[in-house]
């Protein structure tokens, strides 16, 4: 058995990986997680094998889940990943392959293993990021724009308060600001995914991340959600080792 964690901008995920099979999927916002949460949820499982870390959040947190998994499991073995140029069927744009996000990466890896073809990659969380891969696992490179929150707390600096959180997701021309702002923010997120789509001929479209499901309702297209992806992805690497 191996211990998934992904460590997002946001909220922190974990997973168990028993017999290739991912289960206990489960997620926290970055807020509330402690070392008493963690030794709650962890207490009563039996020693993983391996503990595998996607991490893009902040160093303490990293160590908060780090020293929670080693005092309960001594000895274990934590294995923090990175994007790298060319591994298990991946091959990474960036010029310099370790800038590329791991949570990018390992979507990819995870799209390469459990969704062998070409591929378009949106991940929509803290931000939006969008990848391609070709049908011989190729990154063509990718895009990164604010997810729908930032985009709403940016028009809200400086400004007055304006209650859009709990607001219903609409597009088109809206006839008060907190839907003008919703439809707008909503608009940019299909609008940069349909365009990335418009280039890539039958490709099919794999969706990820916390606003996944509401982006995806107003696109035209059909997209794959898979809201464990990242997870997948260190799942790869796990029956890889």
């Amino acid at each position: 058995m191996h211990l998934l964690i992904d460590m997002g901008n946001t909220r922190l995920k974990w997973a168990l990986l028993d017999q290739n099979t991912i289960t206990n999927s489960t997620a926290i916002a970055n807020q509330d997680l402690s070392l008493a949460y963690l030794r709650q949820q962890w207490h009563a499982l039996p020693a993983p094998e391996a503990m595998l870390i996607a991490c893009v959040s902040q160093p303490a947190l990293l160590q908060k889940v780090i020293t929670a998994a080693t005092e309960l499991w001594p000895g274990l073995t934590v294995i923090k990943a990175t994007a790298q140029a060319d591994a298990y069927g991946v091959q990474n744009a960036y010029i310099h392959p370790e800038k590329l996000g791991v949570d990018r990466w390992l979507a990819m890896l995870a799209v390469r293993h459990y969704y062998p073809s070409a591929a378009c990659i949106a991940d929509c969380g803290t931000a939006i990021t969008i990848d391609v891969l070709d049908q011989h696992g190729k990154h063509q490179g990718g895009m990164i724009s604010p997810g729908l929150r930032l985009m709403k707390q940016a028009l809200a600096l400086g400004t007055e308060a304006l209650d859009f959180y709990d607001s219903p997701a609409v597009t088109g021309l809206a006839a008060h600001t907190e839907a003008a702002i919703i439809s707008g923010t909503l608009t940019a997120a299909t609008g940069l995914i349909t365009l990335v789509l418009s280039q890539q001929a039958n490709t099919p479209l794999i969706m990820t991340g916390g606003d996944a499901a509401v982006i995806a309702r107003h696109l035209s297209v059909h997209a794959i959600i898979d809201p464990d992806l990242v997870l997948r992805g260190l799942a790869v690497l796990a029956l890889k080792q």
